[in-house]
């Protein structure tokens, strides 16, 4: 699918961290649109999703309901999110998500779910994403979009643009996990869902992990959606997030796994999130971000 539709998610509604919402502006002036158009892909900028999102720096993080910060703004912002991702597969362009925080995923997922049958989603990042408001240690919606999407917490989240599940947990796969809370540990475990932690890529490597990821889904699903949190790579890399976790990705693993992804013609849409420039070194993050896009799309590094 050579034409590509970038999408701004500029929401900070899902934690408490102001920034993040300035994430997909950085990434951009890293250059992003020229590095992917350099590969040969038509780009289409739909700027960032528009409405009123305005971030109230002084009430930011108020919990609205059930143990849940910025309610209405998170699932006001994910509507628009996900008509935009929605018209963007009716086009028949692959829409890249640019963050903005991780709760953009209840969006970017409702918004492509109606367009596959077996959606398959490969979870890229240092947490499961798999709370809700009665597991969740903080009440930060970043980290419950996965269990949203898979159907489990509020209503109102679970059935975002379309009711209903949007990704079945035997179509997901985590990789990188390193800081997983107990409900979260538990789902997985009832669940039964397909988990890579950084002691299992230490151990088989990020190239086995990734085929056996793609291995795991090519066969029972019909498109796999990629959501890439920068928080998966170690904080030496990406020390521009909101939840660094110690022991992660390095870059190059991380162009490897993207290689892997664009050989295996699975990936029909992708998220890049959780950057953030006012933790960043020299916009240092938002460049590894252009660079992770790159390899996904098909850039091959020769020494």
């Amino acid at each position: 699918m050579k034409k590509l539709d970038i999408i701004g998610a500029s929401t900070s509604f899902g934690q408490p961290k102001l920034g993040v919402d300035l994430g997909p502006d950085a990434i951009r002036y890293a250059g992003l649109s020229k590095t992917l158009s350099d590969l040969g892909y038509d780009i289409n900028d739909k700027g960032n999703i528009s409405g009123d999102f305005k971030v109230d720096v002084a009430g930011h993080s108020k919990k609205e309901e059930s143990n849940l910060l910025n309610f209405e703004g998170v699932l006001n912002f994910n509507e628009h999110l996900a008509k935009s991702v929605d018209e963007s597969i009716t086009a028949g362009h692959f829409p890249l998500v640019l963050g903005g925080d991780h709760s953009l995923a209840i969006g970017s997922l409702a918004g492509i779910s109606s367009h596959y049958e077996n959606l398959g989603v490969i979870w890229y990042d240092a947490h499961g994403d798999l709370n809700d408001s009665h597991t969740s240690p903080s009440g930060n919606i970043h980290g419950m979009p996965l269990a949203a999407s898979c159907g489990v917490g509020h209503e109102r989240m679970v059935n975002l643009y379309n009711d209903g599940v949007k990704v079945k947990p035997e179509n997901v796969v985590l990789v990188g996990m390193r800081d997983l809370d107990e409900g979260e540990k538990k789902y997985i475990k009832d669940n039964n869902i397909l988990t890579f932690t950084m002691v299992d890529i230490r151990e088989k490597g990020i190239k086995a992990v990734m085929e056996e990821a793609v291995s795991y889904l090519k066969d029972k699903t019909d498109g796999i959606h990629l959501s890439l949190d920068v928080d998966a790579l170690d904080p030496v890399e990406t020390p521009g997030t909101g939840t660094p976790v110690d022991g992660g990705l390095s870059l190059s693993e991380t162009q490897l796994a993207m290689r892997i992804l664009n050989k295996s013609e699975r990936i029909t849409s992708m998220d890049l999130v959780e950057v953030n420039p006012l933790l960043d070194e020299k916009n240092k993050t938002a460049e590894k971000a252009v660079e992770i896009a790159a390899h996904l799309f098909g850039k091959v590094q020769r020494y």
